[in-house]
């Protein structure tokens, strides 16, 4: 079975399903239309990449993660019938985590 692996710096996320609608009362106000950063799971992460004057420098993000991506900048890509988002580690706009 083929699976996707991250390089470089690349991050693989899977999106997270929202339903992009609002209730106000018991009206649905659809989503259609606006702008909105993508939240997803991280799926897959590079080991890193070289820097000039500096070496190598790993990820940060690991497998697991929720994190929230740019509306650009992210390439959509489809894999084995799913949907995922890739691109570079420095791209991610926020990771999200628990309050503990």
């Amino acid at each position: 079975m083929n699976k996707l692996e991250a390089l470089f710096d690349a991050v693989i996320v899977k999106p997270i399903e929202d339903d992009g609608e609002t209730m106000y009362g018991s009206i649905f106000i659809p989503d259609a239309g606006k702008d909105r950063n993508e939240r997803g799971t991280v799926v897959a992460v590079g080991p890193g990449s070289e820097l000039a004057g500096v070496g190598f420098v790993p990820t940060v993000v690991k497998v697991g993660d929720t994190v929230i991506l740019p509306t650009m900048g992210f390439s959509k890509l489809q894999f084995q019938g799913e949907e995922y988002y890739i691109g570079n580690e420095k791209q991610i706009l926020a990771k999200i985590t628990d309050n503990e």
